[in-house]
């Protein structure tokens, strides 16, 4: 494995690709030739980090232990794009103890053992601490992350963990509840305009040198692009740049910066991020039972080196609100095919993903649950906060029941048919109101169905006149 320096003189392991040789080399001095805007641009100091305010702001508590190094086991939690990568590298440029960078995806238990034995001995023979760094800690198994267990109990190492997944889910329990998680958050668009001025204005590491000048809608323009992403905004940025040298323009609009996204042979992304027209494509495609389509664009994003979690991803966001009920085994389809895909990895994984897609794309159509939900929502919000009816709060304790909790509860399972047609269980103030509207496909079809039948039960009970019911059509 490669061996560099800390800054205070440390050996450090890990993978010469994770870090590069930016901790014993001046960014400033970086290669513009050779180097992405994105790396050239990356904060040396905390104060040069944007949008992380909350983490690292005066007297906040994560900038309180980088500049005391008193680092303890952290969980660094956010989307790509939003510092996880560069606290890391402040730390390691603040800390007097070791600081080894471990990148879960290129590394295994072997280099694990390693690590962790040259950590035993550093402390053992020379007093001395071991940061390590492990990028992406959501790829290791529970064994893997297992391995790290007893050596963060007893000191042996102070671990840093870089997530884009819930740690809840992506961390075994055991080592969660021996760290502190610090969520990250989307940068936000402000703070990513001053990201790109700066990056335009700096003539030492950015692209000062080209006497760019940009109208604020154009910068704007790549801050909602670049979705909280400060790597995806500098190298939509490095984009534009180009693009305007090559045009032999010195002036960035909002109709250059468009250009420059869509310029053909060029992509968005120099990493192969999302690109989310090619994303945007995938989407409608499946929502249009296009099967060859949807099948089309997956290939163009897997082939082109985007992340297949990523995709999987979006198989099961579209499962839930692009088919819902009118079939509810897609979203069983998508699950399976992630967790299949997290066991076989790539190249076997194509299988699950792709019977997936197709098996969606084919699908009945419904998004009637996640606007039932918006409905909901917004009376929710609307309406503020309705008192819950007194039959359905509790009516456990004496006080509950003097107060009339739970009096004339019809308890469902001792009614006729398993439902109770005089029962209310929406605040008074929005009694006949409507939520959820089966639109009739798939087996929304036989939910339709099931409601009519209730809404005619109910009209019954009331002894109000009953009336056939559409069932696919709001009251």
């Amino acid at each position: 494995m490669a061996k560099a320096k800390t800054r205070a003189g440390g050996r450090a392991s890990g993978e010469d690709d994770l870090f590069t040789r930016a901790l014993a080399k001046d960014p400033a001095r970086l290669d513009p030739a050779s180097t992405p805007l994105a790396e050239r641009m990356r904060p040396r100091t905390l104060d040069e980090l944007v949008g992380q305010e909350k983490l690292v702001g005066a007297g906040r508590p994560l900038r309180r232990a980088i500049e005391s190094d008193k680092i303890p086991s952290l969980i660094l939690w956010g989307p790509p794009g939003a510092g996880k990568t560069t606290i890391a590298r402040l730390v390691a440029q603040a800390t007097r103890a070791r600081f080894v960078p471990f990148s879960a995806v290129l590394g295994g238990v072997p280099e694990i053992r390693l690590i962790l034995g040259e950590a035993r001995e550093a402390r053992a023979y020379r007093n001395a601490r071991t940061i390590l760094f492990v990028d992406e800690i959501h790829r290791f198994n529970k064994a893997q992350q297992d391995a790290f267990l007893p050596h963060v109990e007893d000191g042996t190492v102070t671990l840093i963990g870089a997530t884009t997944e819930n740690p809840s889910f992506a961390v075994n329990a055991a080592l969660l509840s021996r760290s502190r998680v610090m969520r990250l958050e989307p940068i936000d668009e402000e703070a990513i305009v001053v990201l790109l001025r700066r990056a335009l204005d700096d003539h030492e590491r950015g692209l000062g040198p080209l006497e760019l000048t940009a109208d604020d809608d154009a910068l704007s323009a790549i801050a909602a692009l670049a979705q909280g992403d400060a790597r995806r905004a500098l190298t939509a940025l490095e984009l534009s740049a180009d693009f305007a040298v090559e045009t032999d323009v010195t002036h960035l609009t909002r109709a250059l910066v468009s250009q420059a996204q869509s310029a053909p042979g060029l992509r968005y992304d120099k990493k192969g991020d999302e690109h989310y027209g090619v994303v945007s494509a995938f989407i409608k495609s499946m929502r249009g039972s296009d099967a060859d389509a949807a099948l089309y664009w997956m290939a163009r994003m897997l082939e082109a080196g985007e992340d297949p979690l990523f995709v999987s991803r979006r198989l099961l966001v579209f499962a839930s609100e692009d088919i819902g009920n009118a079939d509810p085994r897609a979203l069983l389809v998508a699950v399976a095919a992630d967790e299949s895909f997290r066991r076989m990895g790539m190249p076997e994984g194509i299988h699950p993903l792709s019977q997936a897609c197709t098996y969606l794309a084919t699908a009945p159509k419904s998004n009637a649950s996640i606007a039932a939900y918006n409905a909901a929502a917004e009376a929710a919000k609307s309406r503020g906060a309705l008192d819950v009816p007194s039959h359905l709060r509790p009516g456990s304790t004496q006080v509950n029941r003097e107060l009339g909790w739970g009096k004339g509860y019809a308890y469902t399972h001792e009614e006729e048919g398993g439902y109770s047609a005089s029962q209310r269980y929406l605040p008074d103030e929005l009694t006949g109101e409507r939520f959820y509207t089966p639109k009739g496909a798939g087996y929304e079809s036989t939910i339709a169905q099931r409601i009519a039948e209730w809404q005619r039960r109910r009209e019954a009970a009331a002894g109000e006149p009953v009336e056939d019911v559409d069932p696919t059509k709001s009251e």
